[in-house]
């Protein structure tokens, strides 16, 4: 069987794409070492978190699905906190501090609430735009997964369940 020179290039680019796709999935990006300021002051470094699974949440007060996924993350948060969870709600860098305040009292949100007032937390986690977007990270800080839009729950906390089995 002979290949054309136009097959061979194919063959070979389809080849080199499964090739860098597969090194993509066997390769963790390392969460970036930020600081969050939360709502009361509180300085939180992400590097600080080292040991527990932490959820990051990028959300604003005016998202549709933002406001809908909130009360599920809350739920989240409480059923795994005691096991090692934490989580980090961020505030995109539009979003009126005041109406994040009020949100966040209104609603009872008992993990931290971060303002992204720079836009550089959204930077530093591969420029977010698109949110809610939440990511979720291992005891050793590598980003495991990356969600945009509403996580799909059950599979959320079958992914948290595994990685608060892991040993540090």
């Amino acid at each position: 069987m002979k290949l054309s020179a136009k097959s061979l290039i194919g063959t070979v680019a389809v080849v080199a794409l499964l090739g860098a796709f597969g090194a993509a999935l066997s390769t963790q990006d390392s969460a970036p070492a930020v600081q969050f300021t939360s709502l009361k002051g509180e300085k939180i470094a992400l590097d600080g978190l080292r040991g527990k699974v932490v959820l990051v949440n990028f959300w604003a007060t005016d998202c549709p699905g933002c406001v809908t996924e909130m009360p599920k993350l809350v739920q989240t948060y409480q059923k795994y906190k005691d096991r090692g969870l934490e989580t980090v709600a961020v505030a995109m860098d539009y979003d009126p501090p005041n109406y994040v305040l009020a949100y966040s009292q209104k609603h009872e949100l008992p993990f931290p609430v971060a303002l992204d007032t720079s836009g550089n937390l959204a930077k530093a986690f591969k420029d977010v735009k698109l949110i809610p977007t939440t990511f979720v990270i291992d005891k050793q800080g590598k980003i495991l997964q990356r969600i945009i839009g509403e996580p799909d729950i059950p599979a959320l906390h079958a992914l948290i369940e595994k990685e608060l089995k892991e040993s540090t």
